[in-house]
């Protein structure tokens, strides 16, 4: 399967919905009350609708494949998660430009929906690599990361300019093929202890 593909992916916990315009007004709730750091990047409910419509013409142009993240228990979209910068003849996938709600941070959403897209980049895409990449100054994200069971590869000195004209280096972190078994079981074992 490629992965630029379309696809529903879902658990007991979390349906990751092919990104759609409907999703707006669910995302725009859900931007309300997240800290805003010049190192981020998280959408405000006014630009929710942009944001959308950047990711889908990125889908378009076959270098993206973003999701909704919908809470199966409450039935609310409550962020954003993609597969991006695809090589598909490489097989080489990126997992980012991730955002979740306040509602939903340090419950099951981040683990649950990471098990979803690493397991189907593996185990239907044949990936070869799933990468992740944040911001040096990201702490939280960099520790995220690390939790996960992804290897810390680098860094991307001065990797690209900030909106704000800063210049940013970029941690790379990435998981292999031979190491899914035991991140699949890391990520089952987390969500088993709540």
């Amino acid at each position: 399967m490629l992965l630029t593909a379309p696809v529903t992916l879902e658990n007991p916990y979390v349906r990751l919905e092919p990104l759609a315009v409907d999703h707006e007004a669910d995302l725009a709730a859900a931007t309300v009350g997240l800290e805003y750091t010049w190192y981020t990047s998280v959408p405000t409910p006014e630009t929710v609708g942009a944001v959308i419509a950047e990711r889908l013409a990125s889908r378009d142009a076959g270098h993206m494949n973003p999701f909704a993240v919908r809470r199966l228990d409450t039935g609310r979209v409550v962020g954003v998660t993609t597969y991006c910068n695809i090589d598909q003849p490489n097989r080489h996938v990126e997992i980012g430009y991730t955002w979740i709600g306040v509602e939903a941070q340090r419950t099951f959403v981040n683990t649950a929906s990471k098990l979803l897209l690493l397991g189907h980049a593996f185990d239907e895409c044949d990936a070869i690599a799933v990468e992740f990449r944040t911001h040096w100054h990201n702490r939280q994200s960099r520790a995220a990361i690390a939790r996960l069971g992804a290897k810390q590869d680098g860094v991307l000195r001065n990797a690209r300019l900030g909106p704000d004209g800063t210049l940013r280096d970029t941690v790379v972190f990435s998981i292999l093929p031979h190491e899914w078994p035991a991140v699949r079981l890391g990520l089952q074992e987390r969500l088993a202890r709540g």
